[in-house]
């Protein structure tokens, strides 16, 4: 059988796995994928053989995995969070071509969106939209559309990539943007290294997020103008009655 899971293993855990995601790593011969990701699964599955590759090797990755399936070797391309939300399930799909004999088959994880929602309380319990600030696929210009369209339609938002050394403005910027259209005091929260050592989370206002450091492994969540802090805990309600 030549065939490659492209498995989101959520955020990294063995408890934030599903059961789907562990059995296709138990059934690969070779697990595949960026090396941090690969550090957080590889001591459960020892035996296995590895393909590791860093950060910018994306395509590079796909074809390793790829290949790799092609010899005849059931490989697991591995991703954080979900496969298909800012992972490699769509990059395998247009290498797939040039492998037409591999079967492929995506295993859904939980995201970064559900996962640190789940740390906040619920602050994604009515209509919201999932942005990343990373300008290195997509333009800042279009970033900036999209977050304005969010903040007229009054999504609540889950922000991904929201600060790195390279761009350690973004999350300002983008608060910029949103304060245009929202008001300050809206309810918005973070969550930190979500499933791993050192998580952590909390709530803050959008005139407050502005100023906060964030990072690569930061989730940022933005209220709409019914989100309330209940408890401690970040809700936007449905409107239960």
């Amino acid at each position: 059988m030549r065939k490659i899971y492209v498995v989101g293993i959520g955020p990294g855990d063995k408890k934030g796995m599903t059961l789907q995601a562990a059995d296709a790593l138990e059934e690969a011969d070779v697990l595949c994928g960026y090396a941090k990701y690969i550090e957080l699964v590889a001591p459960l599955f020892p035996e296995k053989s590895i393909i590791t590759t860093g950060m910018k090797k994306e395509s590079e990755r796909c074809h390793a995995a790829l290949k790799s399936a092609s010899e005849g070797k059931t490989t697991a391309l591995v991703c954080s969070g979900d496969a298909g939300v800012y992972g490699m399930a769509g990059l395998i799909f247009e290498l797939s071509p040039n492998y037409p004999e591999v079967e492929i088959e995506i295993v859904a994880g939980v995201s970064a969106a559900m996962s640190g929602a789940a740390l906040l309380g619920s602050p994604l319990g009515h209509d919201f939209a999932v942005v990343s600030l990373s300008d290195l696929l997509t333009p800042w210009e279009l970033i900036e559309k999209r977050l304005i369209a969010c903040a007229n339609a009054d999504f609540a938002l889950s922000i991904y990539n929201p600060a790195s050394h390279g761009r350690p403005d973004h999350l300002a910027k983008a608060c910029d943007i949103l304060r245009s259209h929202k008001s300050g005091d809206t309810i918005c929260g973070w969550a930190k290294n979500i499933g791993r050592k050192g998580e952590e989370c909390g709530t803050l206002t959008l005139s407050q997020l502005r100023d906060f450091e964030a990072d690569m492994f930061t989730t940022v969540f933005i209220g709409n103008k019914m989100t309330k802090v209940i408890s401690g805990k970040m809700v936007t309600p449905r409107g239960y009655k």
